[in-house]
């Protein structure tokens, strides 16, 4: 097959959604057979193929990077017209796998793409106007012309079907995979005081504001412990640094992975999700974690996190203590949980769906 993947998010600075495709395309060159060949393309900047290039250096790819000057009203009109069709920039393809930017039109083969969550239908009010008529768009595109929907956890899988109309059969999961750098073993940051990490995007879905008055009440009887927030700004009410609250900012992977290790445990208060990443990469640092009580974060908590709900600052200090008392098991049953996700089995599972799609299964 020759797969085409566009890979426009990486142009940015990476967080979810950019991870989840540089580590689906490394999947899926793990699970590639000889026959296969993995296209990458993006309409970008200057300094959006720079930092494509160095997000998929070391994978076996072939990079068509096309500069643009104002590339994302260019992705949005070319979605829009429908026209041309990608193959005249990439010549024929099997299989087109978009994402979140755009969904560019195509003359033939499997139309594919990645919806992560439905969080712009579920709760409008959590995302800004620009991203709900950005997925608005791409969702009703997807449910009428994709023959492969892939979600990352079943609990997004169900929201597909049951929101978009789409039949199981057009759904495969392909969970998240764990890059290797989140592991026990290795250097650790040193805060100057115990610390309580969570690693989010500043906005109000993360629910931070609840988890800060959450520390304040676990800081009553532990007065020594702070809270780290690694993540880059994003939009609405913010929260600020005060006395046991830091506010790190975007952090590269290798000072994520350090914070992890260097964390008396992680926290994760989201209020929805499409899958929760940031509680299983805890879990390989070897860090007990503490994750919201809604069910969309239920796949990538197993049995291994202590859960709470989100809504409450004191079910979320006492599941806080409760980590910190005896972190141990949570360690345990975190790593074993962990060892679950890799891009390998993620990569396998998207490639099953392509050839069965095609009828090459």
């Amino acid at each position: 097959m020759r797969i085409a993947v566009d890979v426009s998010p990486l142009s940015h600075p990476r967080t979810g959604i950019g991870n989840y495709i540089r580590g689906m395309l490394a999947g899926l060159v793990a699970a590639a057979g000889p026959d296969d060949e993995l296209v990458a393309f993006a309409p970008t900047s200057l300094p959006g193929k720079r930092r494509i290039r160095a997000a998929l250096a070391g994978l076996p790819l072939d990079l068509r990077l096309v500069f643009l000057p104002f590339a994302h009203e260019w992705r949005t009109a070319w979605s829009r017209l429908g026209r041309p069709g990608v193959e005249r920039f990439l010549g024929p393809i099997d299989v087109l796998h978009f994402s979140d930017w755009m969904y560019p039109p195509q003359r033939s083969g499997l139309r594919v793409t990645t919806i992560h969550d439905l969080v712009p239908l579920r709760f409008p009010e959590w995302v800004t106007p620009r991203t709900r008529r950005m997925h608005g768009a791409k969702y009703r595109h997807a449910a009428r012309t994709c023959g492969l929907v892939v979600v990352n956890s079943g609990f997004t899988g169900n929201d597909v079907a049951e929101l978009l109309g789409i039949e199981q059969e057009r759904i495969r999961v392909a969970y998240p995979g764990i890059d290797p750098r989140f592991r026990p073993n290795g250097p650790t940051a040193d805060l100057g005081a115990p610390y309580i990490l969570s690693v989010a995007t500043l906005e109000p879905r993360k629910n931070l504001g609840t988890l800060v008055a959450a520390i304040q009440i676990l800081r009553r009887s532990r007065p020594e412990v702070e809270l780290a927030v690694a993540g880059p700004a994003g939009w609405g009410h913010q929260p600020r640094e005060s006395e046991g609250v830091r506010l790190l900012g975007f952090v590269s992977d290798d000072e994520l992975a350090r914070l992890y290790r260097g964390a008396a445990a992680a926290a994760y208060p989201s209020r929805f999700e499409g899958f929760g990443i940031p509680i299983v990469e805890a879990m390989a640092s070897g860090v007990p974690a503490v994750a919201s009580s809604h069910p969309s974060l239920d796949e990538a908590s197993g049995d291994a996190a202590v859960r709470a709900d989100p809504e409450s600052p004191a079910a979320l200090a006492a599941a806080l203590e409760r980590a910190l008392d005896d972190p141990a098991p949570l360690v345990e049953r975190g790593l074993a949980h962990a060892r679950r996700f890799t891009w390998e089995a993620g990569g396998a599972a998207i490639l099953a769906g392509y050839r069965t799609h095609l009828g090459r299964g």
